[in-house]
């Protein structure tokens, strides 16, 4: 399978430090994760609920304008949706990167010990 990069999508499972060799996804059938229909999408969807890639996956998808299928928990609809609710954000990468880290130091300010 050809990506929007270009390449083959084994380069991408196979690059040192890639996100998608991580994916719950990787040993399941593609095609599961491209179904139509709500109920189908919702059950692809879960597939993704806790999978450790799934920001990066959302991401990738968001910033590529992947118009197909299930990525990151988001069917297409609610990835189009969500580019027009932000149409400002050009990287959804750094995006979510920025909300981890403000969200770490909020969480590390709330343990910290007051001094």
């Amino acid at each position: 399978m050809i990506n929007a990069l270009g390449r083959p999508h084994t380069d991408l499972v196979d690059a040192p430090g890639s996100w998608v060799a991580q994916a719950y996804c990787r040993f399941s059938d593609p095609d599961r994760m491209f179904v139509r229909g709500l109920t189908k999408q919702r059950q692809a969807a879960a597939l993704c609920e806790h999978c450790p890639v799934i920001l990066e996956c959302g991401a990738d998808a968001l910033d590529n304008r992947v118009e197909f299928g299930v990525w990151g928990g988001m069917t297409e609809c609610q990835r189009r949706k969500l580019i027009k609710l932000h149409p400002g954000i050009e990287s959804w990468a750094d995006f979510i990167a920025q909300a981890r880290r403000r969200a770490s130091r909020r969480n590390f300010l709330d343990i910290a010990p007051a001094g």
